[in-house]
């Protein structure tokens, strides 16, 4: 039997559900999950390896109108993976407009790899509404295969996985048997750490936050490290620590046992507040977090 690989790019705009699927076809949480925007900043890859196959799921930014030079890269991210699909997996729920983006739209038209379109969240509507659905993207990406799901409720979601099997190239796979990921075990702490303050937080103070470890040390029992959240402004440093550092330290709990779970193992977590102002519309701090390369 031929052996498959391929990249399955999932692309879409924001809180359609793109994360939650992401999971929920490798297997593992490797994608943080909040109900606010712009949650996924970077392309996460996601490796699934079967006994003939090795699918690459790649998680992305919600496509959205850059306002500052970080939305520009990560819109690149998107870009970018509309290039580098093997099959493309655009994913829209029954909630969303359907006139978002359009120029968007346009290039995964133009793209020549196979596109599966998911219509996420049918658990929140009716099937009339669901078959208007239907037919407003048939005219909007008239090749796309249309899959009906529920991530959440995992309705659906093996017919999908079933159909990119079939679509997926035949190939050599691209990384080990035993990679999870192509990121770093930093990358995902960082990522929880971020998940805990997106949930703890309002207004622009969430999105205001970069991560960073600054150390991370780890023998057969414990874990040690030592992580840098950057906010913008001292105003926001202050709501960040809260009153008698109540509201960090909620955080870095929070966190603290995420991380103990993905790990599997204890952790001590020591968490630090730095204004790095304007980073969001700075090269150079970009550029070392990570959105654009070096």
């Amino acid at each position: 039997m031929e052996f498959k690989a391929g990249f399955v790019n999932i692309l879409g705009n924001p809180n359609v559900g793109k994360s939650t699927l992401m999971n929920r076809l490798v297997g593992e949480r490797l994608s943080i999950i909040t109900n606010k925007s712009q949650t996924t900043r970077h392309r996460i890859k996601g490796i699934v390896n079967g006994e003939n196959y090795q699918i690459i799921f790649s998680d992305t930014p919600g496509v959205v109108k850059p306002s500052y030079k970080m939305q520009e890269y990560m819109l690149d991210f998107s870009k970018s993976a509309i290039i580098d699909a093997d099959i493309i997996l655009y994913v829209t729920d029954t909630v969303e407009s359907n006139d978002k983006n359009p120029d968007f739209i346009q290039k995964v038209n133009a793209s020549e790899a196979p596109v599966l379109l998911v219509i996420n969240k049918i658990d929140l509507t009716t099937p009339d509404k669901l078959n208007t659905l239907f037919d407003r993207w048939k005219e909007l990406i008239p090749r796309a295969e249309i899959f009906p799901i529920s991530a959440t409720e995992n309705f659906n979601v093996d017919n999908l996985y079933q159909r990119i099997l079939e679509l997926l190239p035949v190939g050599e796979p691209y990384f080990g048997k035993d990679d999870l990921t192509d990121m770093p075990a930093r990358f995902f702490v960082n990522e929880i750490i971020r998940e805990k303050i997106l949930l703890n937080y309002e207004k622009e103070v969430p999105y205001s936050v970069e991560v960073v470890v600054e150390e991370f040390k780890e023998d057969d029992k414990r874990i040690n490290i030592s992580a840098v959240i950057n906010v913008e402004r001292e105003s926001q440093k202050g709501i960040l620590i809260g009153k008698q550092g109540a509201a960090l330290k909620k955080v870095g709990t929070e966190a603290r046992k995420d991380i103990e779970t993905f790990f599997g193992k204890k952790v001590f977590l020591s968490l630090f507040v730095k204004v790095l102002k304007d980073w969001r519309n700075k090269e150079n701090e970009l550029k070392q977090f990570g959105y654009k390369q070096l």
